[in-house]
């Protein structure tokens, strides 16, 4: 059995390693700008024998970085990062970037093969009101000598005294920008790269596409190496199967986008639950129906 080891920075983030490879840092307490929307993130993300295959704070779009969880329309306020899409004006820098504030440790294991870490998170507004709490689980493993497993699990709790509806741009009016949730941006190589379903190979066309699944084949830099990111929705999730947010041409990036056409409300006091599996492996398109089931049985 493969052991994955855990390296802990207390107060700041953790890096999970295979052998001599460290697969990804997750970094829960960033040093980010209010600008940014502050938020935990998984950056760098490596493949078995050490390919990176993530992007951190692109000069297009300083707000992405690698994995995050991140959410453009939560009512009025923006925990994406950056402008507003505000519907007849484009988009507006405003006065609304919160921030996912790490409160507490909920356990740090590794065992068994599977690295393992939870915590509790406050949702903060720019002004200064709790509005969600959260309970976030990762959990990595080995799949196969190819390819190993992120599972990230999310439990938003509304505390902020009213109902909260979760959007995106295109619930607010601007058509196929339906982005927000969990997003993965892509290592600048993989641009042009391609978009892989169930259904077959394709790209920018996908975007909005409603699928379980979802992959990106892009290859390296300097060897020419192939990697391949695969996102997983559990059946579970809201709006099961979700459209995705997905682009080739400009830049690389997934996104199963729960919002994307359809507000999601939360109620006062209740709790929205998500599961996703994010496999990354040093292989082609062609491994992607295959590694998709392998996920599936993780989840």
């Amino acid at each position: 059995m493969t052991r994955l080891a855990i390296r802990h920075d207390i107060g700041t983030s953790l890096a999970v390693r295979d052998g001599g490879i460290e697969l990804f840092r997750y970094v829960y307490r960033p040093d980010t700008p209010e600008l940014e929307s502050p938020k935990p993130y998984l950056y760098p993300l490596r493949t078995r024998s050490g390919r990176s295959v993530s992007l951190f704070r692109p000069w297009d779009h300083v707000w992405h970085k690698g994995i995050a969880w991140s959410l453009p329309v939560v009512d009025e306020e923006n925990f994406w990062g950056g402008p507003t899409y505000v519907h007849g004006k484009s988009y507006v820098q405003m006065d609304n970037n919160g921030t996912q504030r790490h409160r507490r440790l909920t356990g740090v294991d590794a065992s068994d093969g599977a690295a393992t870490f939870g915590h509790e998170l406050d949702w903060i507004t720019q002004a200064g009101a709790r509005i969600f709490t959260e309970r976030r689980t990762l959990t990595a493993g080995i799949l196969t000598p190819r390819a190993w497993v992120l599972t990230f699990e999310t439990e938003l709790t509304n505390v902020s005294g009213r109902d909260i509806a979760i959007g995106s741009p295109t619930t607010r009016g601007r058509a196929n920008a339906g982005y927000g949730g969990l997003f993965w941006r892509g290592p600048r190589s993989f641009t042009r790269g391609q978009l892989v379903t169930a259904g077959g190979v394709g790209g920018d066309e996908l975007r909005g596409q409603h699928h379980a699944w979802m992959a990106f084949a892009g290859r390296h830099d300097e060897d020419d190496a192939e990697s391949l990111v695969l996102m997983v929705d559990h059946a579970d999730n809201p709006h099961h199967p979700p459209q995705w947010f997905a682009r080739s041409e400009d830049f690389a990036c997934l996104n199963p986008a729960p919002f994307f056409s359809e507000e999601l409300i939360v109620p006062d006091g209740e709790t929205a639950r998500f599961r996703y599996g994010v496999g990354i492996a040093d292989a082609s398109a062609d491994a992607a129906a295959e590694l998709a089931s392998a996920i599936r049985k993780a989840l």
